[in-house]
């Protein structure tokens, strides 16, 4: 690595801001905050989601979409399936219905 243009790279005290969990890691992240861990001061950073909020990862269905793209997509393609076929049933109906009316019953007259 060149020197002078890389940031320091140190271990940092990453705190989950909605559980609490602390846990130290390494990284070239710069913050000013500091605060003390195990008896070590760190430099602190918050992160919104980690290990121990991921809804993968503590298996709750929190931010679990109900249906995935694929599948909505499917239902909606589905959908307009079933309305064309009905818009060509309707058009079907419309061009057999003159043909009926144009047909006329002949009657056979009785000869005695």
């Amino acid at each position: 690595m060149k020197n002078e243009i890389h940031p320091p790279y140190q271990d940092i005290l990453f705190v989950d801001s909605s559980t609490g969990m602390k846990f130290v890691c390494g990284s070239t992240l710069q913050p000013t905050a500091t605060e003390e861990f195990e008896g070590k001061t760190y430099p602190v950073y918050r992160v919104s989601v980690s290990s121990s909020s991921h809804p993968f990862f503590t298996g709750s269905k929190q931010f679990i979409d109900t249906e995935g793209r694929v599948e909505k997509f499917t239902k909606r393609f589905q959908r307009k399936r079933e309305e064309i076929a009905q818009a060509q049933e309707k058009e079907r109906e419309k061009k057999s219905a003159p043909e009926q009316k144009k047909k006329k019953t002949v009657r056979k007259k009785a000869t005695s």
